[in-house]
């Protein structure tokens, strides 16, 4: 049986304060897409790339990456949705017969290594059908109450909001990608969320929290400091110092 990797590279740029796609914002000279898509081809563990594109830029975004050398399985690009649930949707959509096993990644994590890819990967092969990397939580988190809507501000001041709990967070973790799913389980989370997938506000954030609700277990493995996700200026900057540190 085989790997399909969906390598979600449709958002926006507007919060790195770019004109063009965040996917095509060049690190060390080439675009986050390509770094994402070339670790995941070294990782000699995924068989095929479904890239999934801003809508209209499918063909700008395939030769980027179908005619670079160090991507050397195949490469498909389809366009993408109007969130990133539903662009893993159109990816998944495209999946071979074959392909037993789907990786979900995200071009926003270029420097994913190709170790971590073959973590995940094995992870499921050894009978886990949905794994996520994560890393331990540093911070102290609060949970805090929502600000009822419609409420009015009375008292003068900074807007307060109150905690009701404090988490242990030994017991947390900070969820990367790449994902990996039983091919079957994910195609059935998708179906069951596929209302959500229309809009930012209702869609999954990750694919492992569409498998959360269907009552199915997720299994986390050892995450990585280089699989961070680039966001902002800084995370790109902090991006090229990972990217100029010694193998």
């Amino acid at each position: 049986m085989t790997t399909l990797a969906i390598l979600t590279a449709a958002g926006s740029g507007t919060r790195l304060g770019r004109d063009l796609p965040k996917a095509l914002v060049e690190l060390g000279g080439f675009p986050l897409v390509l770094h994402a898509a070339r670790r995941l081809a070294a990782s000699r563990v995924v068989d095929a790339i479904v890239v999934t594109a801003p809508p209209g830029l499918a063909a700008a975004m395939s030769d980027v990456v179908t005619a670079d050398a160090h991507v050397s399985c195949p490469v498909r690009v389809v366009d993408g949705g109007p969130t990133r649930q539903a662009s893993v949707a159109a990816g998944l959509a495209l999946a071979r017969p074959e392909d037993d096993v789907v990786i979900v990644h995200d071009a926003a994590r270029p420097l994913a290594s190709p170790d971590l890819v073959r973590r995940v990967l094995d992870a499921v092969r050894a009978g886990h059908p949905a794994v996520v990397p994560g890393m331990p939580v540093t911070d102290t988190i609060k949970r805090v109450s929502p600000v009822p809507v419609g409420a009015v501000r009375t008292a003068p001041g900074p807007a307060v909001e109150r905690v009701v709990e404090t988490p242990d967070r030994a017991t947390l973790r900070a969820v990367q990608t790449p994902q990996g799913f039983d091919r079957a389980l994910l195609e059935r989370a998708h179906a069951a969320g596929a209302d959500r997938a229309v809009a930012d506000n209702l869609a999954a954030t990750d694919d492992a929290g569409l498998v959360e609700a269907l009552g199915e277990p997720v299994h986390v493995v050892a995450g990585e400091e280089s699989a961070l996700k680039i966001t902002t200026e800084r995370d790109l900057a902090v991006a090229r110092m990972l990217l100029e540190e010694p193998a």
